[in-house]
């Protein structure tokens, strides 16, 4: 194969819908399995698109769901949880944690974490039927990153969704994020809907925990509804125009009659022979 078809393979990856990588990966090594080398090869991409998607995964042993993102990465194949106190080696390929070891966190604003994710709880709790979160320091400790991700997965009725949401606060400052939302729908068809959406919610430099997920929440509460008023826009305009607004006669059905409607012949605007 030519050494293009591994770029190929990492666009396969970077491209998989939520909750359908274990699928995509049985799928290229199928198509691969004479040039074995290619989803090695591809196994950057694994990691970017891990991270990207925000995964999360259990640890051997615990009930709770933790994140891997490039946030939370220590290098070689290792992340961190702070909640747990632990880190942990993921297999990207297989989707799985080994090898937890605990962990402390060094950071200044750690006391300001432990408030962030007590408001996150009572956040997702209220707004989210379920959903993994977390904070992490980043930028040499200067900057806070508020990660949420939200998995609905329903495979029986062929579609999947993931809604994720990373903040970066800077302490006294300023605070910017993006929302994305990802929906495959894949019955007798092929649909998705990606979203990515900016946002920078007003706080004050004396914002406390509480205060900052508040204007979270506002920020995600605005976007839903200006995703609602999208499909009401859709469903009212470009989706009913893809629909004959009437029978080829012009003329409206009589559902009252339609018992006595003689195919091909009322409806067809025909004569009896």
């Amino acid at each position: 194969m030519p050494d293009g078809n591994a770029a190929a393979v990492a666009e396969f990856i970077k491209g998989t819908p939520p909750g359908e990588l274990e699928i995509v990966i049985a799928d290229i090594e199928w198509i691969t399995h004479e040039e074995k080398y290619l989803l090695e090869d591809a196994k950057p991409a694994l990691v970017s698109y891990n991270e990207e998607q925000l995964t999360t995964v259990k640890l051997p042993g615990g009930s709770q769901k933790v994140l891997v993102t490039s946030y939370n990465s220590l290098g070689g194949g290792r992340y961190y949880d702070i909640e747990s106190s632990s880190s942990f080696e993921y297999d990207h390929s297989n989707q799985k944690a080994s090898s937890v070891k605990s962990y402390s966190l060094d950071s200044q604003h750690i006391d300001l974490i432990k408030s962030l994710l007590k408001a996150l709880a009572a956040h997702v709790t209220e707004h989210y039927p379920s959903a993994t979160y977390s904070v992490f320091p980043t930028d040499s400790d200067s900057t806070l990153a508020i990660v949420l991700v939200a998995n609905k997965y329903s495979p029986k009725n062929f579609w999947n969704g993931r809604w994720r949401n990373v903040y970066l606060y800077k302490p006294s400052d300023s605070l910017t994020g993006t929302i994305k939302v990802d929906v495959h729908y894949y019955e007798d068809g092929n649909v998705r809907m990606t979203t990515n959406k900016g946002v920078s919610p007003s706080i004050s430099s004396s914002a406390s925990a509480s205060d900052i997920v508040r204007q979270m929440a506002l920020a995600e509460k605005s976007y839903q509804e200006e995703l609602n008023r999208g499909f009401d826009t859709l469903s009212e305009g470009a989706y009913k125009n893809l629909r004959r607004q009437l029978p080829v006669t012009r003329q409206k059905v009589d559902w009252d009659k339609i018992s006595g409607y003689r195919l091909g012949q009322d409806l067809g605007g025909g004569r009896s022979k």
